[in-house]
């Protein structure tokens, strides 16, 4: 039986192929939901259920997002569906700093360009897209009208949440530059994020959300540690096109300056903290 929706499956995907390819204004939107869960270790051990909710309600601005991919045969413009916080009535400034900003993918030039902002100064974000050896296996699922194959990855962390900050971040950065003061070479340990995506063949296009691309079909899930994105809609060619236009506002800096200008500006601010205590004691 599986066997025979496979090959309904592919069938399916060649049919339909030349008149996606064919198409010069061919464009898709695929609307994703994505849900993380926090880990709130020792500290959640001592608190109530009660207590517990209330901190994911709190935070569900952070937890739970949606995005638009808009799409055509090379390129996708991703981005986030803002909600406004419903408690606050404004939308999370701390968190947006640590986003992921709106995202062009060429999959013919294997070009990314990210804006970032980063406490009120614009970035934008040039480099290529993410190299991932996909291990394409042989289940499948059914997600809304597509049948679905799952690929599985392991990628290093940090090429996934290079928009992102943390404190052990920038512990790392310090440990390499007293190792580069006392010309200790240490093998730096490299966290890995074990990646399960769900892509359709009927969809044939190497697009998907955020970094993630390469796969022969739309990638319609994704999970990654303790998040998972969902795509809960897609529209092809609908009435109203958008332009899908690679950004040219912000300062162009690769992926890697960018995360020494957020490690230098996070150390800054704990440094001026620092004194600030030490003043009051």
């Amino acid at each position: 039986m599986k066997l025979q929706i496979i090959k309904t499956s592919f069938f399916l995907a060649i049919m339909f192929f030349p008149l996606f390819m064919t198409a010069q204004d061919f464009q898709g939107k695929a609307y994703y939901f994505s849900k993380s869960t926090m880990d709130l270790g020792k500290w959640g051990a001592t608190m109530s259920e009660a207590q517990k909710k209330q901190i994911q309600e709190r935070l569900k601005n952070r937890l739970e997002k949606t995005y638009i991919l808009t799409f055509n045969k090379e390129e996708s413009v991703f981005k986030e569906d803002e909600k406004i916080d419903a408690i606050s009535g404004a939308t999370d400034s701390w968190g947006k700093n640590f986003s992921p900003g709106e995202q062009y993918k060429n999959v013919k030039t294997k070009t990314l360009l990210q804006q970032q902002e980063f406490y009120g100064k614009q970035f934008l974000i040039k480099d290529d897209l993410l190299k991932i050896d996909w291990q394409i296996g042989k289940e499948t699922k059914q997600i809304g009208n597509y049948m679905c194959f799952k690929a599985t990855a392991s990628i290093p962390t940090d090429d996934l949440t290079w928009y992102d900050f943390s404190w052990n971040k920038l512990r790392r950065v310090e440990e390499q530059k007293k190792d580069s003061i006392t010309g200790e070479i240490k093998e730096p340990e490299v966290a890995m994020s074990e990646v399960v995506a769900w892509y359709s063949p009927q969809i044939p296009l190497s697009q998907g959300p955020l970094e993630y691309w390469g796969l022969p079909g739309l990638i319609l899930e994704i999970s990654v540690g303790n998040t998972t994105m969902l795509c809960s809609k897609i529209i092809m060619n609908p009435d109203e096109k958008s332009k899908i236009e690679a950004p040219e506002k912000g300062k162009e800096v690769s992926k890697t300056e960018y995360q020494v200008t957020v490690a230098g500006k996070m150390q800054e601010m704990r440094d001026n903290r620092g004194r600030q205590m030490s003043r009051r004691n």
